[in-house]
């Protein structure tokens, strides 16, 4: 298995990548955005991607967003494909993408919005810090992007405040701590603050 900076030689692979992200988001049940081959290939060609192979085969993938002038940076598109789930693969390409961006970007915010767990421990692994969402990027095309999640409406009722999905941020200016680097995910206040998310923004759908 190996991780690489993705570039034009991998553009073959955008049309699985993106198959494989809606895939998950229909098993999942959960908020997803969907992904364009384009935009996919955009990434691959500027340098902006990871992706794990092996052999000749997809196994996982994950991109960089720029934001607000380079202020802002988000890891998106993160996928294992399910031949090659549970062997850790997540997090290994989540620890690249992470340090590519640093690499490339070493003064912005690095952020991210999440309804899975596996994700937030991650990314609380990583330094990243849950915050609202006001401490996020307010360039509008990052939210415009969230369009194609089936939980845009939620996003829209609360005027970008709030929605099912959790805001975390890594600040390189905030040196981490061994507090920090040590803080854990509590599962079990992660699934009551989800489910009273959903009892909240989702209720509607029942009346």
């Amino acid at each position: 298995m190996k991780i690489v900076i993705a570039d034009k030689s991998h553009i073959v692979y955008a049309d699985s990548i993106c198959k494989t992200i809606e895939d998950a988001a229909q098993v999942r049940g959960t908020g997803i955005a969907k992904r364009q081959p384009d935009y996919i290939i955009s990434k691959m060609k500027n340098g902006n991607a990871v992706i794990a192979l092996e052999g000749d085969q997809f196994a996982g993938f994950c991109y960089i967003e720029a934001w607000g002038h380079g202020k802002f940076v988000a890891n998106s598109g993160l996928i294992v494909h399910p031949n090659f789930r549970k062997q850790g693969l997540a997090k290994k390409i989540k620890k690249v993408i992470f340090e590519h961006s640093r690499s490339k970007f070493p003064n912005a915010k690095v952020f991210s919005i999440t309804t899975g767990l596996a994700v937030m421990k991650m990314n609380s692994a990583l330094g990243y810090k849950p915050v609202t969402f006001s401490e996020l990027t307010d360039d509008q095309s990052f939210w415009d992007g969230c369009q194609t999640c089936k939980n845009y409406d939620v996003l829209q009722r609360t005027e970008q405040k709030m929605c099912l999905c959790t805001g975390m941020l890594y600040d390189p200016s905030q040196k981490m701590t061994a507090e920090t680097a040590n803080q854990k995910i509590d599962k079990k206040v992660w699934t009551r603050l989800k489910n009273i998310k959903q009892s909240m923004f989702l209720k509607k759908e029942n009346w």
